[in-house]
Parts: C-alpha cells; sequence; structure tokens
C-alpha cells in the first residue's frame, strides 16, 4: 500500500490491483491452455455443500469436468477455482439439487446464478433463442428498407 505523508495514493492500489488481476488471468490461460477448454466466462464462483454432496457414492460431477477442476481429495469433492471455466457440467450431473452453487459472470456483465440442472437449461435455452432472434433480425428487412424496396402501389 503506497502512502505519501500519512495520506493513501488511491493511484497505486488501483495500479497494483490490475497488476494481480493480469497475473491471475496469465496463470489462468497457462493452465488451461493444454486442456483446449474455452474460457467463455469473465469470473464466477463456485462451491460445494460437503453435507449434502454424495461424492462417496456417485463422483459424477468429477468424471464431467472438462477441465478436471473438481477432484476427490480430503474425504470430499474439492475444486481447483483457477481451473472451473464455470461450465455447469457438474450440476447437470449432480444427482443432489443445491448441492453444488455456481455463480458465473458474462462478458457482457450479466451474472447468472444457479445450484439445479434445470436452471442451468433454462439460461442455456434463454442464451439460445436470443442467438436466434439475432440471426433472424440480421435476415430480415426493417420495414422502413421493406417500404423503399417494395414501395406501395394504388389501386384503381
Amino acid at each position: 500500500m503506497s502512502q505519501k505523508n500519512g495520506s493513501v495514493d488511491i493511484f497505486g492500489l488501483l495500479t497494483e490491483d490490475t497488476n494481480v488481476n493480469s497475473e491471475k488471468k496469465k496463470r489462468r490461460e497457462a493452465l488451461l491452455a493444454p486442456t483446449g477448454v474455452k474460457d467463455v466466462f469473465q469470473d464466477g464462483k463456485i462451491s460445494i455443500n460437503s453435507y449434502t454432496c454424495l461424492g462417496v457414492q456417485c463422483k459424477e460431477c468429477i468424471k464431467v469436468c472438462p477441465t478436471t477442476a473438481l477432484y476427490w481429495g480430503g474425504g470430499k469433492v474439492a475444486i481447483i477455482e483457477d481451473l472451473c471455466v464455470y461450465c455447469g457440467a457438474c450440476i447437470l450431473n449432480c444427482q443432489v439439487d443445491d448441492c453444488i452453487k455456481m455463480e458465473r459472470t458474462r462478458k457482457d456483465g450479466r451474472v447468472e446464478k444457479f445450484s439445479k440442472s434445470k436452471e442451468i437449461l433454462l439460461f442455456q435455452k434463454k442464451a439460445n433463442t436470443n442467438k436466434r432472434v439475432q440471426r433472424v433480425q440480421s435476415v430480415m428487412l426493417k420495414p422502413q428498407d421493406y417500404y423503399t424496396k417494395y414501395p406501395k402501389t394504388r389501386q384503381k
């Protein structure tokens, strides 16, 4: 923390925070490079409720994790946060609702929170619907363009 004459240097703190974030981003890219998995989400959090987890019996979330961010350690399912891409595959395959909780931030700033497979499927459906609507709008003529291309003819 930088200080000058008993006051705090705010700009110095901002620069330090930027350096930490860029180092974290570089480390994350280096960890994900061998897996071939694309990092879609800007930021996120994941947690596992060890009281409701049936990890000893199933370990399905560990099997489906594309980056091996989930592993069995210390008698429970554990997470390596730097490897998690917040895809939600673990929640989709979990047998217990609200066992794994995830919060992720899209690149446009929207925050998504879920802990049930139904919620993930609804988020995916909404995202895919928005993409389809955008594709249709890019192909369709706007009303003003339609009227210039096909002028109204008067019937006599």
